[in-house]
């Protein structure tokens, strides 16, 4: 069967100082994948080059079977950054035409048809924001604002969704919500990687971890790197594991 995304032996360096080193891991479609380690440890860049924003200076990667630098099918792709929620700020659109761009890529320079509009009332549905859908997306919350992307993503038909840090600035009540979102878009086959600072998220909510510090620590199941020192190596004493209840 062929993977989600398959990282082989990839470095990178801004200049001569080294960000991601000699690192290799495969995500299996359908997989939830939690991706964490410090501030500076590589997490954002491993990601960019996961999804061919940035080449590596050596190794290579395929994304769905393909190598990432030929992969041309960007609607299979749905990625909401840290900087997300701040720049929606400034988008004088409704959620509703935000949503709508995620179906350009299928539609091209045609008219959106009624498959289409379907997808998007869909998508709307899906993220639970059908009473926003008609309100700017700079009149939003940080929370509803992020549903808002997720939504885009969705309509776009997207198998493989990447988060960065989706979270910041969101409220503990919407963020427990938007976890459980996750979690039921995961179970319906969509493939998940996320970025999250808060590492008893991840344990609680991904099916596995890769844990990074420019170098791969750990890349297994959540239960082996709870059991494992790639927390205590990775950041230092400081690394603790804090479970949260739903």
């Amino acid at each position: 069967m062929t993977s989600a995304v398959d990282v082989r032996n990839v470095s990178f360096a801004y200049g001569d100082s080294p960000v991601v080193k000699d690192v290799s891991l495969t995500i299996e479609k359908g997989e939830f994948l939690g991706l964490i380690g410090p501030n500076g440890s590589g997490k954002t860049t491993l990601l960019h080059l996961m999804l061919g924003l940035l080449e590596p200076g050596s190794g290579s990667i395929d994304l769905f079977g393909e190598p990432v630098e030929e992969f041309s099918a960007g609607e299979r792709i749905g990625y909401v950054s840290q900087q997300s929620t701040n720049r929606g700020g400034s988008m004088p659109v409704t959620v509703r035409e935000a949503v709508k761009m995620g179906r350009f890529a299928h539609a091209g320079h045609a008219r959106l048809s009624e498959t289409d509009y379907a997808a998007i009332d869909q998508a709307i549905e899906t993220v639970g924001i059908e009473d926003l859908a008609d309100r700017r997306v700079n009149a939003l919350s940080g929370g509803q604002r992020q549903r808002a992307f997720i939504a885009r993503a969705l309509a776009s038909e997207s198998d493989l969704l990447a988060l960065d840090e989706p979270t910041v600035g969101v409220d503990a009540e919407s963020r427990d919500a938007f976890y459980q979102l996750l979690e039921s878009l995961n179970d319906s086959g969509i493939t998940i990687i996320l970025i999250e600072h808060d590492i008893g998220v991840v344990t609680d909510r991904a099916s596995r971890i890769a844990c990074i510090n420019t170098e791969l620590y750990h890349h297994g199941d959540t239960e082996s790197f709870v059991q494992s020192d790639a927390l205590a190596e990775a950041y230092g004493a400081t690394g603790t594991v804090v479970h949260h209840d739903h």
